[in-house]
């Protein structure tokens, strides 16, 4: 039985008193805190929440597949400077919203305008002409929001899934600048909006990128990520505050996100949301900006032309993960969608995923991306992976295996989103929380699991019953031969 100590007793003993004894447990790996309920969520390996140790087996990051352009600008309200875009699926429907500005200028100037699309299948988009303002002289056009700067400078919108939310606020949006600080919007359908009220609802950033906003199931509240700068005002590293609220009007104090032992970079925008399947894992595909990382050289540059002062940086998309609280996991430093073939992709500010990731077939979801940026070509283009896709816990040919710390599920089936070759193959072994072998549910009697599926039940000795383990702190631990997992969940 694995032994837990109380820290407020150690501190009333002494900690001089007691040194050798504690160090003499850490030794023998005692836990100061209960193993983690995980219930029946399901698990990706995005990070090592729940991993102990890897032997032979690793975290592997997947490259999303370009899917092609989706959405092109080419409205004259929208242009070459369209951007900080948000995709959200409201049960058939996808809909779309981003920046619309044709010339590039100060941020919150009244050019810019919220423009909208919408689709039904996540692919082939429309822009529907909503009559509700006259832009250029023309008012059958697709804009959902203008003269309201600055909010138009980088209006976020999410569905909210608070199960307190009332049916004419089943929309809600955050948008402004430092001057302005954050002024919420609420909508019934998501075309039509009007301001919750007059004054911001949070002031305590710098907000020069894209903030967004969610409702965590896990947390209980509403959480925002916004803009921050390392240093003092505009200083240093473009970097991410968090502040929470339980009303969408009250915020709490802002606390600034950790990145564990990671180097700080320029995160232009961080696109925290919850992924749709594992709410309780938020995910933040982001911009990494790079500035003065020229590829671009002057010639080059007029002939794609590019506007003067956007091709002297360079950007991708990176992959984050947070589990709530102010710290993210950078699992991986690498670039989660790199830029594409041709200088095109190599300008200032492109490269910026929009915010949500969202199902676009059975067994598909869709990132998109914004890219082309202050060009005459600039449009949003889709790239497709697979269910839980992101990353994988993952082996060759050679084989490996991971375990992981105890848990707690609840349910009475494993599933596992998988794949291996025609000579791979996954076995599944469950522990106590010593680690010691549970009769019935070793590796020897588990039925090697081959193939390519989204959803597979682990059987044993011909049986996949799991309900007199539900409750109890397991270990699990996987074998791999050259085959991901991309996750796993009880059911």
């Amino acid at each position: 039985m694995q032994t837990f100590i109380h820290l407020d007793f150690i501190k009333m003993q002494g900690f001089k008193k007691h040194t050798m004894l504690i160090l003499m447990l850490l030794i023998q790996g005692v836990a100061f805190a209960q193993a983690p309920n995980i219930g029946s969520n399901r698990e990706l390996f995005v990070d090592e929440y729940l991993i102990a140790d890897l032997n032979g087996a690793k975290l592997k990051m997947h490259e999303p597949i370009d899917e092609g352009a989706v959405i092109k600008f080419e409205k004259p309200w929208e242009g070459a400077f369209s951007a900080y875009f948000t995709v959200i699926k409201d049960g058939d429907t996808y809909r779309a919203y981003y920046r619309g500005v044709p010339e590039a200028g100060s941020d919150g100037n009244d050019g810019e305008v919220t423009c909208y699309a919408e689709s039904k299948d996540g692919i082939n988009w429309t822009k529907p002409n909503l009559n509700q303002y006259t832009i250029k002289g023309v008012k059958k056009n697709n804009v959902i929001l203008a003269n309201a700067a600055p909010v138009t400078h980088n209006f976020s919108p999410f569905l909210d899934s608070n199960p307190q939310a009332k049916n004419a606020e089943r929309y809600k949006a955050l948008g402004g600048t430092k001057d302005s600080g954050l002024v919420a919007y609420v909508s019934s359908d998501g075309k039509e909006w009007k301001k919750l009220q007059e004054q911001a609802v949070f002031t305590k950033g710098v907000f020069d990128s894209q903030n967004v906003v969610f409702w965590s199931i896990s947390e209980g509240q509403y959480v925002c990520y916004f803009r921050t700068w390392t240093g003092d005002g505009y200083s240093g590293f473009r970097s991410v505050g968090r502040t929470t609220s339980k009303d969408f009007v009250n915020w709490s104090e802002p606390v600034q996100m950790s990145f564990g032992n990671r180097p700080y970079e320029h995160l232009y925008t961080q696109q925290t949301s919850p992924y749709y399947r594992a709410p309780q894992i938020y995910l933040a595909i982001g911009a990494r900006f790079m500035p003065n990382r020229k590829v671009v050289n002057d010639e080059e540059a007029k002939k794609l032309g590019v506007n003067p002062k956007y091709y002297n940086d360079c950007s991708d998309a990176i992959l984050m993960s947070s589990r709530g609280g102010g710290a993210y996991q950078r699992q991986f430093m690498e670039s989660f969608i790199k830029p594409g073939i041709g200088l095109q992709n190599w300008v200032s500010r492109s490269n910026y995923p929009a915010l949500n990731i969202v199902q676009t077939g059975e067994t598909e979801m869709s990132i998109y991306v914004n890219q082309d940026y202050a060009q005459p070509t600039a449009h949003l283009r889709r790239y497709s992976m697979r269910l839980d896709g992101f990353a994988s816990l993952s082996a060759g040919y050679d084989g490996g295996e991971m375990t992981t710390k105890p848990f707690v599920f609840e349910g009475d089936v494993l599933e596992l989103n998988y794949a291996t070759s025609a000579a791979g193959e996954i076995l599944v072994e469950l522990l106590d929380e010593d680690g010691n072998k549970l009769p019935g549910y070793s590796l020897e009697e588990c039925q090697p699991i081959i193939g390519n599926e989204i959803s597979r039940t682990v059987y044993w000795n011909k049986s996949n019953d799991l309900s007199k383990l539900a409750g109890k702190a397991i270990k699990m631990r996987i074998y791999l031969k050259d085959a991901d997992v991309f996750s796993f969940k009880f059911n």
